[in-house]
């Protein structure tokens, strides 16, 4: 019994020695990297409000400056056969939002449609339809963000050719609506007119997509507003 016994406690002691170990491997193993793709399954099973939560975690994960460590060659081959995206961000095409990263996604986890202004035309929505009733998206976000140029230079009625007017036309309802001075030195001011733009823009996606309307009256799909903040990177939900 005495030699049982002793051979149990060490046993004991040997384990409680290691522990540490243990305990750094299985930290290393939740921080390994992310091979993993959204598969038709993930996407089905997903719905639009866990969509956002994701997205929204992994924000929270780029502000804090602890991204997933992703395995973008494993992630590369994975996708080759297809692609299962749980949602589709409309955003402005500024160097300073890089979308996936703002919301530390991986390949395949997200369309991305970007544009002057994050505005919707014909092709935009059909991009968008595209990706919800066909490729099964979950969730629709149009981001907007802090000192948007396409907005400033809307409110300075900047003039560059038919191209750029047709692009500044889209945004002008929404500084119409703000009303007041059209002052883009007033920060206030462009926040208000951003953020007007944005939640205009999902009015026209419900207005002039009766399929993505469809869709979201069905629980099928969910349409947000966001903003996006240059000196923190937070981004916020807009109501």
């Amino acid at each position: 019994m005495k030699t049982k016994s002793y051979f149990i406690i060490s046993l004991l002691a040997i384990a409680l020695a290691f522990s540490p170990a243990i305990s750094q491997a299985q930290s290393l193993a939740s921080a390994s990297s992310k091979s993993g793709v959204m598969t038709k399954d993930d996407q089905a099973n997903l719905t639009s409000e866990a969509a956002l939560e994701d997205l929204m975690a992994g924000n929270k994960r780029f502000v804090a400056n602890r991204p997933d460590k992703l395995d973008m060659p494993a992630q590369v081959k994975a996708t080759t056969t297809g692609q299962y995206p749980k949602a589709v961000i409309l955003s402005c095409i500024d160097s300073r939002v890089p979308v996936e990263m703002v919301f530390d996604q991986g390949i395949g986890d997200v369309f991305v449609a970007r544009v002057a202004g994050n505005t919707e035309d014909e092709s935009i929505l059909g991009s968008m339809e595209y990706a919800t009733a066909v490729a099964g998206s979950k969730l629709v976000m149009v981001l907007g963000h802090e000192a948007c140029g396409a907005v400033v230079s809307g409110i300075n009625g900047f003039e560059a050719g038919d191209n750029v007017a047709h692009m500044l036309a889209a945004i002008e309802p929404a500084i119409e609506k703000v009303g007041g001075d059209r002052n883009s030195s007033n920060k206030k001011y462009v926040e208000e007119v951003v953020k007007t733009n944005v939640e205009m823009t999902i009015d026209d996606i419900r207005e002039r997509s009766p399929i993505m309307a469809g869709l979201e009256k069905e629980g099928k799909i969910k349409i947000v507003g966001a903003y996006y903040d240059l000196h923190t990177g937070e981004v916020v939900l807009l109501d």
